[in-house]
């Protein structure tokens, strides 16, 4: 029997209005996909797609004869680690100027790092944050994390 990799290659969002999101993520200045157009977008991000993708036509894939979320928070969030404790609150603030919404404005945690959060249009959770044990290669990919 074939094991399954460890390894976490693509992370879809459900897109209410695809448009929109593709938008949002383009005016953070992330790298688009050539193929991706407004009925599937994807963004690579140090290794890892991110793809965009019509809520309909994800949940007749993924989820069958099941109800579509209602709207609000999933309760899945999504991190951008950076590298120092400085950069939390820049990121924070490009983010903002993209058009994210203000969920936790950028504090020290009880963990040792740093950490805000906002949402995207479509109410998707992004942690920003730094912690001084990660390390990331030349990508952004995570070698370590502790």
């Amino acid at each position: 029997m074939a094991a399954l990799p460890a390894r976490l290659s693509v992370v879809t969002l459900a897109a209410r209005d695809l448009g929109a999101l593709r938008s949002f993520y383009r005016r953070l200045g992330w790298p688009e996909l050539p193929s991706s157009d407004d009925g599937w977008s994807a963004f690579l991000l140090g290794g890892v797609l991110l793809a965009l993708y019509p809520l309909p036509d994800l949940a007749a894939e993924a989820a069958p004869g099941v109800s579509g979320p209602a709207g609000g928070w999933s309760g899945v969030t999504l991190a951008c680690n950076v590298d120092s404790r400085a950069e939390v609150d820049a990121a924070f603030a490009a983010a903002v100027r993209a058009g994210a919404t203000v969920v936790a404005e950028p504090t020290d945690r009880a963990w040792g790092g740093r950490s805000a959060y906002v949402a995207d249009p479509e109410g998707n959770r992004w942690e920003i944050a730094w912690a001084g044990t990660a390390v990331f290669d030349e990508r952004g990919a995570v070698l370590s994390f502790g």
